[in-house]
């Protein structure tokens, strides 16, 4: 069995729920990946994702997430 790895990124959008479900589903359509929390905070407009998979299938679903965030958010 390969080892799981968890991955809790942060993303500086914690308001707009169409852009926290992109970044959401960038990482779920990752195969492999699971999501296990997303937790948006419109105080600090931040969204920590927490998700689990292989090594290789981790690094895919954060470089799909920070696709998805550079495309949506502007900073």
């Amino acid at each position: 069995m390969a080892a799981l790895i968890e991955c809790v990124p942060n993303f500086s959008e914690g308001r707009d729920p169409t852009i926290i479900a992109a970044i959401k589903e960038a990482i779920e359509t990752t195969e492999g990946c699971t999501i296990l929390d997303v937790d948006p905070g419109s105080s600090t407009n931040r969204t920590v994702y927490t998700f689990v998979g292989d090594k290789d299938a981790v690094i895919e679903g954060a470089f799909n997430a920070a696709k998805v965030a550079k495309e949506l958010i502007d900073m």
